[in-house]
């Protein structure tokens, strides 16, 4: 079973858009193998879902619903490994969160991570990269 990561960007494109490349990307993910989360990851994501800007494309309530189906269907996983080697060191929980969940994909649309690829054997891919790659 394949182990995914995915950045919040990709994340949050999936819920606000529906048939959308990134929306695409996490169906496809999940009908092939796991999502890997952290706490730092869902803390990030609950602040960025419930801005009001994205209150035109989707309700709060289906964005808050989204999280809630996330959590209880994604593995949480404990960093037990810190890295400090992205140009954003913001995105660096993202690398931690696929080594320390033994990840073999993640699906990002950030170019500071996207130069990475492959980060210690980890594919790192675009959405549109991963649906056209055999998972």
């Amino acid at each position: 079973m394949t182990r995914f990561v995915f950045d919040t960007n990709v994340i949050v494109s999936a819920v606000l858009f529906d048939n959308s490349v990134p929306s695409q990307a996490f169906i496809r993910a999940l009908n092939h193998g796991s999502i890997l989360i952290s706490g730092s990851l869902i803390r990030e994501l609950d602040d960025v879902l419930n801005r009001d800007k994205f209150d035109r494309y989707v309700s709060r309530e289906e964005r808050d619903g989204f999280l809630e189906t996330l959590i209880r269907e994604s593995d949480l996983i404990e960093i037990t490994e810190s890295v400090q080697v992205c140009r954003d060191p913001k995105d660096d929980r993202i690398l931690e969160l696929a080594i320390s969940g033994n990840a073999e994909l993640i699906i990002t649309g950030d170019a500071d991570l996207l130069v990475l690829n492959p980060f210690r054997g980890v594919q790192i891919l675009t959405p549109a990269e991963f649906l056209k790659s055999p998972v």
